[in-house]
C-alpha cells in the first residue's frame, strides 16, 4: 500500500535539509523586514518630540502680571495649580462638566480646565484668591457661609467664582434665576438651596455688583 507525501514536507527532487535551509532563510529575512518595520518608529521615538516646545506667557490674574514658561498644551487649570500655585480652582471632571475648575476671564464665568494658558494671555483673570480684601471675605463667600452652602467645600470655589460672574450681570436676581444661571455647577453634597440663597443674598449685599 503506497503512502502519500505529507504535504508539509519538501517539494519532489529537494532533500529535507536544503529545504530546511531555505525555510531558515526566508523565516530570517522575514525577521529582517520585520525588525525594520519597528526600528523607524523607535528611533523617531528616541529623537525629538514632535511639536513646539514650551514658551514664556504672561497672565493676567488678579491684577498681576505672572510670567511663567508652559508648553503649549497646558492649561489655564493646569497653569494656575502646578506651576502659580493658585489651587483654588479644583480639577475634578477635566472636561468642562463639572464647573470646580470655574474662573472668571474678561469677565465672564469659564472652565479653566477646557482653556488654554497660552489662549488666556490678554485677558484678566480674576480667581477664588483675588476676591477678598484687606483679610475680609467678599459678600459671595460670606453669604456662602452664612447659608451652609459649602459643606465639604470642594466645589465652593467654582460656585462663588460663578455667583460672582452672574451676579456682575445680574443685580437683582430671584432664585428661578439662580438656578437657571449657575447650572453649569454641580455639588455632590446637594447643597443647591443653600447656594441659591447665598446668591440672591450677595446680590443685594454688593449692591448691583458694584463691588469688585
Amino acid at each position: 500500500m503506497s503512502h502519500k507525501q505529507d504535504s508539509g514536507g519538501p517539494p519532489k527532487g529537494v532533500s529535507r535539509r536544503g529545504f530546511m535551509r531555505g525555510v531558515g532563510l526566508g523565516g530570517g529575512a522575514l525577521g529582517v523586514v520585520n525588525q525594520g518595520a519597528q526600528a523607524e518608529p523607535q528611533a523617531a521615538a528616541a529623537g525629538r518630540t514632535a511639536g513646539p516646545g514650551p514658551a514664556p506667557i504672561t497672565l493676567q490674574i488678579n491684577g498681576k502680571p505672572y510670567n511663567l514658561t508652559v508648553e503649549p498644551r497646558v492649561t489655564l487649570l493646569d497653569a494656575l495649580r502646578n506651576h502659580l500655585n493658585m489651587t483654588g480652582a479644583k480639577q475634578v471632571c477635566d472636561r468642562g462638566n463639572c464647573g470646580a475648575c470655574t474662573v472668571i476671564m474678561a469677565g465672564k464665568a469659564v472652565y479653566a480646565c477646557s482653556i488654554l494658558a497660552i489662549d488666556a494671555q490678554g485677558k484678566e483673570i480674576q480667581t477664588i484668591e483675588g476676591l477678598s480684601e484687606g483679610g475680609k471675605l467678599h459678600p459671595v463667600s460670606a453669604a456662602f457661609v452664612r447659608h451652609d452652602a459649602q459643606q465639604c467645600g470642594y466645589c465652593t470655589p467654582g460656585f462663588v467664582m460663578a455667583a460672582k460672574a452672574f451676579i456682575d450681570k445680574n443685580p437683582n436676581p430671584t432664585i428661578e434665576q439662580v438656578e437657571t444661571g449657575l447650572g453649569g455647577n454641580l455639588c455632590r453634597c446637594g447643597t443647591y438651596v443653600g447656594v441659591r440663597q447665598a446668591v440672591v443674598e450677595a446680590a443685594k449685599a454688593m449692591k448691583g455688583g458694584q463691588r469688585a
